[in-house]
């Protein structure tokens, strides 16, 4: 099995990206590959709970929806927690299956052999 990591460092700044991110990450996974986004910078809101409710850009499935998708499908969440603390979020705030994380732990999952794609 490959390994992905998808990056993802936007949510509604560009909702396009953060889309197609995890358009990707659902194709990566549902073709069998080890796959875990790492949410970082604007993209740690997309761990928050209610945040992706309305992001729906035009001919993709809403973003909640294939978020939800994902996790149900065996994909990994991680957040930066540097990057998640910056913005006043607690683990409260975090949607379940999410994993706050320190860069290492993205890090070691690369050095593993994994791509990254970044959104």
């Amino acid at each position: 099995m490959a390994k992905l990591a998808i990056s993802i460092t936007h949510a509604k700044d560009d909702a396009d990206k953060a889309t197609v991110g995890f358009v990707v990450a659902n194709a990566a996974v549902a073709s069998g590959q080890e796959t875990v986004i790492f949410l970082s910078t604007e993209g740690v809101y997309l761990a928050k709970k209610g945040y992706a409710e309305d992001i729906h850009e035009s001919g993709f499935a809403p973003l909640q929806e294939l978020l939800n998708n994902f996790r149900e499908a065996g994909g990994t969440v991680w957040v930066c927690s540097p990057c998640f603390k910056k913005r006043g979020l607690t683990e409260d705030d975090l949607i379940s299956g999410a994993t706050i994380v320190g860069g290492a732990k993205l890090v070691e999952f690369l050095s593993q052999g994994a791509a990254c794609i970044t959104y």
